[in-house]
């Protein structure tokens, strides 16, 4: 089973990808400027780490868990329950 976090680790990873092949000159031009047709409307690291820590705030205390993290880290267990990525008090 994909955990929240390793999900966003491989959409980031994946907006990496696009990038670094939108840039090698030794792929042909169209496999590039698929790359970044791509890319225009992929999300950013930040776009994937803010909706992960949007919907662990959503399903904080629900019978949910996110679908996206705010961390490409391992959560520990039960995290979730108390907003994961937040600070300790």
């Amino acid at each position: 089973m994909t955990l929240p976090n390793e999900r966003t680790r491989a959409i980031i990873q994946t907006e990496a990808f696009l990038i670094e092949l939108s840039k090698d000159k030794s792929i042909c031009d169209e496999k590039r400027q698929e790359a970044r047709r791509l890319l225009r409307h992929y999300p950013s690291r930040k776009e994937m780490l803010l909706a992960g820590q949007v919907e662990e705030k959503l399903t904080a205390g629900s019978i949910f868990t996110p679908f996206f993290s705010s961390s490409m880290e391992r959560e520990p267990p039960g995290s979730f329950e108390h907003g994961a990525g937040d600070a300790p008090a």
